[in-house]
C-alpha cells in the first residue's frame, strides 16, 4: 500500500494510504463508465448492420445497396441519428435528477438507480419490435448514463487522496474506453450473426449493469456525503477506513467545515450564479463543449461508418474500429500515469497540437482523394486509419478524462453536486447535438467536417493556455484559495464575492 500525503493549502498534511478497499471501490464505481462507453461504441456498429437497418430503417438499407451511392450521404437519416442521440438527450435530463438524488440520498444510491435504469433500457432496446420501443429503450439507457455520469466522478474525487485524485478519477474514463473497445469487439463478432446479431450487441450492456448493481452493495458511501447528511460518526469511521490510518482528525475537520458552509446554501443552483462560482462553472461547461467539438464522438460513434465511407468493407470497418478502441484504452493509461506528474494543463496543451495535426491530415486526404462515389486507394485509406488512431491517442490521455476530472475537483462542496450536474448535462447536450447532426454534417460538408473540428481544436487550445489553471495536488476543498484567487483572470470573481460579503456584514 502506498502512503500519500494530501496537502491542504498551508495547513497540516493529510496522511493516507492507497488501500485495497479504496481500489475495489474505485473499480466497482467505474463500471458506470464501462456502461457509458459500451453505449457509445455499440450504436455505431449496430447502425452499420444490415439486419438492424432492414428492420428499423429500410430506406437507409435500400440506399446502401446502390452501386454508385454517395460516400458521404448514404447513412444520412434523422431517425437513424435519433437512435444514437436520444440516449444523450435523456442523459441531460437524468443528470439534473441525479444531482438531487446525490445530495439527498448519496453517491452510492445514485449509482444503484443508474444500474436499474440501464437494465430496463437494455431489455427494451434488445427486445425491440418497433422503432418506438427501440427509442424508449435508448431513453432509459440515457437516464442511466445521466445518473452514472453524475455520481461516479464525484464518488471517485471524494474518496481519493488528493495526490492520487487525478489518476483514480481517470479510471472512470479508462472504463469508458474499455467499454467502447468491448462494444467494437461485440459488433465485430455479432455482425455475422443473422438475423439477431444486433439484439445480442445491444443486450451486452446488461452484464456491466448487473455488476454495478450488485457491486454497489459492497462499496461505501463517501465521507463527504455522509457528513453532508449529518451522519458525522459514520462519516468519520468511513474516512478512517478508506485512508487506512488512525489520525484522520485534520481531514475530518476540514470536511466538516466544508459541510457547514455548504449547509448554509439552500439553493445551490442560485449559488452557481454568484461571482465565486463562475470560474468552475464556465470552465466546466466549456470543457464539455470543447470535448465534443474536438470531433472525438463523431469518430467513436460512427467509426465503422467512417471506415466504410473511406472504402473499407463492412468487416474491415468494424475491425478498424476495434483497433482504434484498443488504442483508446492503452492511451488512457498514459493519462493515468501522467496527470498527477505533469499536471492537467500540460496534457491539455500537448494534445491540442497533436489532435489538430491529425484532423488536418485526415481532412486533406479526404478532400484530395475521396470523391462522391469513388473509394480511397489502399495507401490513402491506411493514412486515414493511422491518423484516426493518432488522434484518438491524443484525446484519450487529455481532453477525454480531464473533461470529467476538472469539473469534479474544482467546485466547492456547497455547489459540487449542482455544478457537476450542469457540467454533465452540458456534456450530454453537446453529445446529443453531435450525434444528431454528424451524419447530416458529413453529407453536407464532406471532408470539410474535419476542418470544422480543427478550427474548434485551435479555440480550445487557446482557452487552455489562458483560462484553465493547474489543480495538480491541490486538496479538493482548498481549490478556491490556491487556484482561483491567484489566477490572473478568475481572481476578479473571487474578489467581487469577498467585497459583496464584506458589504453584507457591514449592513447587518
Amino acid at each position: 500500500m502506498a502512503v500519500v500525503v494530501s496537502s491542504n493549502g498551508n495547513g497540516p498534511a493529510f496522511e493516507a494510504k492507497m488501500t485495497v478497499y479504496v481500489f475495489v471501490c474505485v473499480m466497482i464505481a467505474a463500471v458506470g463508465g464501462l456502461i457509458f462507453g459500451y453505449d457509445i461504441g455499440i450504436s455505431g456498429g449496430v447502425t452499420a448492420m444490415d439486419d438492424f437497418l432492414k428492420k428499423f430503417f429500410p430506406s437507409v438499407w435500400e440506399r446502401k445497396q446502390h452501386a454508385h451511392e454517395n460516400n458521404y450521404c448514404k447513412y444520412n437519416n434523422q431517425y437513424l441519428q435519433l437512435f444514437t442521440s436520444s440516449l444523450y438527450l435523456a442523459a441531460l435530463v437524468g443528470s439534473f435528477l441525479a444531482s438531487a438524488v446525490c445530495s439527498k440520498l448519496g453517491r452510492k444510491p445514485t449509482m444503484q438507480f443508474a444500474s436499474v435504469f440501464f437494465l430496463i433500457g437494455v431489455g427494451l432496446a434488445a427486445g425491440a419490435v418497433n422503432i418506438v420501443m427501440l427509442i424508449i429503450g435508448r431513453i432509459m439507457l440515457g437516464l442511466g448514463v445521466g445518473f452514472g455520469n453524475q455520481a461516479v466522478p464525484l464518488f471517485l474525487s471524494e474518496i481519493a487522496p488528493a495526490q492520487l485524485r487525478g489518476g483514480l478519477n481517470i479510471v472512470f474514463q479508462l472504463m469508458v474506453t474499455i467499454g467502447i473497445l468491448i462494444a467494437n469487439l461485440v459488433n465485430y463478432f455479432t455482425a455475422t450473426v443473422h438475423p439477431n446479431g444486433w439484439r445480442m450487441a445491444l443486450g451486452g450492456a446488461g452484464i456491466p449493469a448487473v455488476i454495478l448493481l450488485f457491486g454497489s452493495l459492497i462499496i461505501c458511501e463517501t465521507p463527504t456525503s455522509l457528513i453532508e447528511r449529518n451522519k458525522n460518526e459514520e462519516g468519520k469511521e468511513t474516512l478512517r477506513k478508506i485512508r487506512g490510518v488512525e489520525d484522520i482528525n485534520e481531514e475530518y475537520e476540514s470536511i466538516v467545515h466544508a459541510c457547514e458552509i455548504a449547509s448554509q446554501v439552500k439553493d445551490p443552483y442560485r449559488k452557481l450564479l454568484k461571482p465565486a462560482s463562475r470560474p468552475p462553472l464556465i470552465i466546466g461547461m466549456l470543457l464539455q463543449f470543447f470535448q465534443q467539438f474536438s470531433g472525438i464522438n463523431a469518430i467513436m460513434f460512427y467509426a465503422p461508418v467512417l471506415f466504410q465511407t473511406v472504402g473499407f468493407k463492412s468487416d474491415g470497418a468494424l475491425l478498424s474500429a476495434v483497433i482504434t478502441g484498443s488504442i483508446n484504452v492503452l492511451s488512457t493509461f498514459v493519462g493515468i500515469y501522467l496527470v498527477d506528474r505533469t499536471g492537467r494543463r500540460f496534457l491539455l496543451l500537448q494534445s491540442s497540437v497533436h489532435m489538430l495535426i491529425c484532423q488536418l491530415v485526415i481532412g486533406i486526404v479526404l478532400a484530395k482523394d475521396l470523391g462522391t462515389t469513388s473509394t480511397l486507394g489502399k495507401a490513402q485509406a491506411m493514412v486515414v486509419v493511422v491518423f484516426v488512431c493518432l488522434y484518438v491517442m491524443g484525446f484519450a490521455w487529455s481532453w477525454g478524462p480531464l473533461g470529467w476530472l476538472i469539473p469534479s475537483e474544482t467546485f466547492p462542496l456547497e455547489t459540487r453536486s449542482a455544478g457537476f450536474a450542469v457540467a454533465v448535462s452540458c456534456n450530454m447536450l453537446f453529445t446529443f447535438v453531435i450525434a444528431q447532426a454528424f451524419l447530416s454534417m458529413l453529407c453536407g460538408m464532406r471532408s470539410g467536417i474535419f476542418f470544422f473540428f480543427s478550427a474548434w481544436i485551435i479555440v480550445m487550445g487557446l482557452f487552455a493556455v489562458f483560462f484553465i489553471p493547474e489543480t495538480k495536488g491541490v486538496a479538493i476543498d482548498d481549490v478556491r484559495e490556491r487556484v482561483w484567487k491567484p489566477h490572473w483572470f478568475w481572481k476578479r470573481y473571487m474578489l467581487a464575492e469577498d467585497d459583496h460579503q464584506d458589504v453584507e456584514k457591514r449592513t447587518e
